[in-house]
């Protein structure tokens, strides 16, 4: 199937609010996630599943990882002569201002990506909110709106801060003001939104002057002549702000309920193919209520938790609550609990790394993957 009607932008040029050891190595979008997957592939996905063929990438300044795991393409069907993926230059560091994803300046700079389509709209997302969504569904309701352009929104279910911009909706689920940071059952901006490529260019050519700008932020004075409509998502949307927020989002990917909400098969997340064996479960080991990817091999005992490929659980060891990325050994007789390992880390035999619920500790990825954890803070 191929979207006749709009091309997508996406946004991967912006950090975490805090500084973090999870992103000194990778870009946001490139974070890994659920074990096998990374924040990029939802929106990729959702854009795959609606059979949209040409899509921009805003790349940020430490591109590397992103680059790696995107490649051409070709695991979203995006290896195209005729459209395809396109990695796009933006501010290095995304914008300054906390809440912002579709900066003004990174738009202008990328005006070309408009011009050469033919089709008439744009679909654009952020990376950080994760949500499985039908958009081809929303073009449709954007068309039949006759709206210039249309805000993805849900009722958000918990306190939000400044990372998230909040609508003012009236009649007709017209937009009429927006503000940063929203509280229980507000109407939560998904970053996401389907904008006409018309108007759009108009935009980009009126709007040079304030390119510091947040695109909905520069137009929002004039929402009565730019007619913004809305369309409201009831489906589960997880946003990841910073650590304990990636922390607490993925151990609620544990619930079977709220995974089957996220994962629906109508709609695959695709990801970067990895030729790797099933995960292998020795006599004696222990797993539950665990996620637990291709590659791994399980000795030892894990519950709570989500493994990503190739991690090895040795005899003896434990861990619990925690998130373990590519590529660890845990040696026997080790504990892990309430923790984030990143990728490559060996944790020597008989060593305890405890954090709490609201305190998780956090290891960095380690150079190589044969340097042991020698000592710990």
């Amino acid at each position: 199937m191929i979207n006749r009607k709009a091309i997508g932008y996406i946004t991967a040029n912006y950090t975490c609010r805090t500084s973090s050891k999870l992103t000194e190595c990778r870009p946001l979008a490139a974070l890994p996630v659920f074990g096998r997957y990374r924040l990029i592939d939802f929106p990729l996905s959702n854009m795959m599943n609606a059979g949209i063929k040409t899509v921009g990438v805003v790349m940020p300044g430490n591109y590397r990882s992103l680059i790696d795991h995107m490649e051409s393409g070709r695991d979203w069907m995006l290896d195209r002569k005729k459209g395809g993926l396109f990695l796009l230059p933006g501010n290095a560091f995304g914008a300054s201002k906390r809440g912002m994803r579709f900066l003004l300046r990174d738009i202008i700079a990328n005006k070309t990506l408009f011009q050469r389509s033919d089709l008439p709209y744009v679909v654009m997302c952020g990376c950080n909110i994760i949500f499985n969504i039908d958009l081809a569904e929303i073009i449709d309701a954007h068309e039949r709106s006759g709206a210039h352009a249309t805000m993805v929104y849900c009722r958000a279910e918990r306190e939000h801060d400044n990372d998230v911009t909040a609508l003012e909706i009236g009649e007709a689920g017209r937009v009429h003001a927006l503000h940063a940071g929203c509280s229980f059952g507000d109407n939560k901006f998904l970053d996401c939104c389907v904008i006409n490529r018309d108007v759009l260019l108009d935009i980009i050519d009126n709007y040079q002057d304030v390119d510091h700008l947040d695109l909905f932020e520069a137009i929002e004075p004039e929402f009565g002549r730019i007619d913004v409509c809305s369309y409201e998502f009831k489906g589960l949307a997880l946003g990841v702000f910073d650590e304990q927020s990636y922390y607490q989002r993925s151990m609620e990917m544990l619930r079977p309920d709220l995974n089957d909400r996220l994962f629906n098969p109508d709609r695959p997340i695709m990801t970067k193919a990895h030729d790797a064996p099933p995960a292998k479960y020795c006599t004696g080991s222990t797993v539950c209520n665990s996620l637990v990817s291709a590659g791994c091999l399980i000795q030892g005992t894990v519950r709570g938790s989500i493994l990503a490929r190739d991690v090895i659980v040795e005899h003896g060891a434990s861990v619990s609550n925690s998130i373990i990325m590519q590529s660890c050994v845990i040696r026997s007789g080790a504990r892990v609990e309430n923790a984030i390992v990143d990728k490559n880390n060996v944790i020597p035999a008989q060593t305890e790394l405890r954090g709490t619920p609201d305190a998780t500790l956090i290891i960095p990825k380690a150079p190589l993957a044969t340097k042991e954890l020698a000592t710990l803070d």
